[in-house]
C-alpha cells in the first residue's frame, strides 16, 4: 500500500478508516462494508491518526 500505516498488515489502510468516519459512516457501517476487520481495528486506526497529528517533528542543530 505505498508504505501507508495499515490495519493489521490488510490492505485497508488507517486513511480510508478516517476518511469514511469524517464522511459520516458509522463504525457499524464500516463493519458491514468491510466485514475482515473488526470494532478494535476501527478505534485503533483512529488512535493511531490521532497519535500521528499529535507527532512534532524537532529540527535538529547541526
Amino acid at each position: 500500500m505505498g508504505g501507508k500505516p495499515c490495519i493489521r498488515g490488510m490492505r485497508v489502510t488507517v486513511g480510508m478508516i478516517v476518511g469514511q468516519i469524517a464522511a459520516g459512516a458509522s463504525v457499524d457501517e464500516l463493519l458491514a462494508d468491510y466485514p475482515y476487520i473488526e470494532r478494535g481495528d476501527v478505534f485503533e486506526a483512529l488512535r493511531y491518526a490521532a497519535w500521528r497529528v499529535e507527532e512534532r517533528e524537532v529540527e535538529l542543530a547541526r
